[in-house]
């Protein structure tokens, strides 16, 4: 799994923490994604189990669906989360780095 797909399956989970009530559609459109590529990360992340996806039997509209994190999901979450900040700092420092370079470079 390459890290833009780290970064959306987090956003995804990050989301569905925040509000499990949330509609793909309304999801796909926070997140900046196509409903098919938001619904395709969804079934991955279920079958991965980090995702447990219910909808409401006694609802006269079968459209209405709670998005849960699985233990699991919670784990895996976190280690998103530790994994893109660890990346974020890299980069951080990395930048830090080319900007000093390019004071001294400036000064000369």
């Amino acid at each position: 799994m390459n890290n833009k797909d780290k970064e959306t399956f987090f956003s995804i989970l990050r989301l569905i923490r925040k509000n499990p009530y949330l509609s793909q559609r309304k999801m796909a459109s926070d997140l900046n994604l196509s409903l098919g590529k938001l619904n395709y990360c969804m079934r991955a992340l279920k079958n991965k189990g980090f995702l447990k996806i219910e909808n409401f039997r006694n609802n006269k509209n079968k459209f209405n669906y709670i998005y849960l994190l699985t233990p699991k999901g919670i784990s895996h979450k976190t280690q998103l989360t530790l994994s893109f900040l660890k990346r974020m700092s890299v980069e951080y420092d990395q930048l830090k780095k080319e900007l000093e370079e390019t004071k001294k470079t400036k000064k000369r």
